[in-house]
């Protein structure tokens, strides 16, 4: 049986309840667009809930069904056909890849998002370790990228999730 473990700050967000350290005020947005030649398309949110977690919501649609890597990218550059102006997984910390409920990870790993048989994800989940702002845990100025494939949560330093095929800034 594996067992998986949420620290106190998290499971209150879960809950509900943001604590009173909460600035839940802060919000961001990225529209991501097709790259790579995909029709991958949507929105996704960034709301600060805690004074050390921020929720993400959004809508994609346009992909594959199934698991997809999704990744806050260290440059808010999407001009690339292959969204690689985008740079690497935001890792202010300088650790290795891994799942986003992970010790040490990326501050950009956000793990996978699902698709649907009609390709369309809606997601909206809580992760620590960033903030909204422009702050060096901060992703405001930053990108958001969908990849081609599913991110094995492991292998560094990309999770081996495949090409970029959406990618927006954050704003």
């Amino acid at each position: 049986m594996k067992r998986i473990v949420i620290s106190a700050a998290l499971a209150g967000i879960a809950a509900g309840c943001a604590g009173p350290a909460a600035h839940q005020d802060a919000t961001a947005t990225a529209v991501l667009e097709p790259r790579s030649g995909s029709n991958v398309r949507g929105t996704v949110t960034f709301t600060q809930a805690g004074a050390d977690i921020v929720r993400v919501s959004g809508e994609l649609s346009g992909h594959t069904k199934g698991p997809k890597g999704f990744h806050i990218h260290e440059k808010g550059d999407c001009s690339d056909a292959q969204a690689m102006s985008a740079g690497g997984h935001f890792n202010p910390g300088g650790h290795k890849h891994g799942g986003p409920y992970e010790p040490q990870r990326h501050a950009g790993d956000l793990g996978n998002i699902n698709f649907n048989d009609q390709g369309v994800a809606k997601f909206n989940f809580v992760v620590g370790g960033i903030s909204v702002s422009s702050k060096a845990d901060g992703v405001i100025g930053r990108s958001v990228v969908v990849h081609a494939a599913a991110d094995d949560l492991k292998t560094d330093p990309t999770g081996n999730s495949g090409g970029r095929v959406a990618c927006g800034v954050i704003r």
